[in-house]
């Protein structure tokens, strides 16, 4: 009973945190903004067409619930990997999926698409997906043959140097914008989030966070 509503304490915590968190979030920056004013433009849709709905409605906002979510998926990701192999340092960093995302993103970037004016959101997230779920497969390959859950984290590492040699071999044929492109990538940036990114991010998370919980 004390662990229930000890636990039931604790969501309402972090419930209570993450509004002010948006609150804040998006009081933050350049234009300073109230939070009278916040909370009239996101829920009674006031002052439609002025600086401050804008900035909240197509800058703000976006960059927020993409964190959110994205940020969200990798709790989850990170959660399913450490049951799965019963470790606790168990993550797509140390298994090389991480690295085989980039690898891959590399390959069609470079390569692939070189004669596009430039990779689009949804070339980035099926290539990083191709690459994820090849090493994924080799980590689980390998898991079949070892015993030891210390050594399965090892052959990841050795997965993630790998992809990583292969990746930095790829960037000595590439053009400088493809160097900068994959840089910009691989560092991650919300700067550049908008409706249509939230909506491609939501479809993605959202329906296999209810797959992985039933």
């Amino acid at each position: 009973m004390k662990k229930a509503l000890r636990c039931q304490l604790v969501y309402i915590m972090l419930v209570v945190l993450f509004i002010v968190a948006v609150f804040m979030n998006i009081n933050t920056g350049n234009v300073h903004i109230s939070f009278g004013r916040i909370f009239k433009i996101i829920f009674l849709k006031a002052e439609a067409g002025t600086a401050g709905f804008n900035i909240i409605w197509k800058i703000r906002l976006p960059r927020l619930l993409s964190a959110a979510i994205l940020g969200g998926a990798l709790a989850l990701s990170g959660f399913l990997l450490q049951t799965f192999f019963r470790n606790p340092i168990a993550g797509p960093f140390v298994l090389g999926i991480s690295s085989g995302a980039k690898m891959f993103v590399a390959i069609t970037m470079i390569f692939l698409l070189k004669y596009m004016s430039g990779m689009p959101l949804w070339a980035q997230v099926a290539a990083a997906f191709v690459g994820s779920l090849l090493a994924m497969l080799y980590v689980l390959l390998f898991a079949n043959r070892v015993k030891s859950m210390s050594m399965l984290l090892v052959v990841g590492i050795m997965i993630s140097y790998i992809c990583s040699a292969i990746t930095d071999l790829c960037i000595t044929f590439a053009n400088d914008s493809d160097i900068a492109n994959l840089t910009h990538w691989a560092m991650g940036s919300f700067s550049g989030s908008s409706w249509s990114t939230v909506k491609l991010a939501a479809a993605v998370v959202f329906p296999t966070a209810v797959v992985k919980a039933d």
